[in-house]
């Protein structure tokens, strides 16, 4: 019942998919999926996550691809590329 409040409430199922590089192999790719509600399109949960993701990851950030799907419309998404 929480999950149909927040929709209600304005509040998407977003989806990010973050890709980075590999610190011992630069030429590979690492992905790393993310999944919240959030409210779009400033999405204020994911700069928090982003920054802890920085922190966290064995390498740089490549690009992130960014999803989100609101209640009784079409899904959108988004793709950042970061290098």
């Amino acid at each position: 019942m929480a999950t149909i409040n927040k929709r209600l409430d304005g509040y998407q199922l977003t989806t990010a998919e973050f890709t980075y590089r590999l610190p011992d192999c630069p030429t590979l790719l690492q992905i790393y999926p993310w999944q919240k509600y959030d409210l779009a399109p400033g999405f204020p949960r994911l700069p928090d996550f982003l920054a802890f993701l920085e922190q966290k990851l064995d390498g740089p950030l490549h690009s992130a691809r960014i999803a989100s799907a609101r209640l009784g419309s079409p899904n959108h998404a988004v793709t950042v590329a970061l290098f």
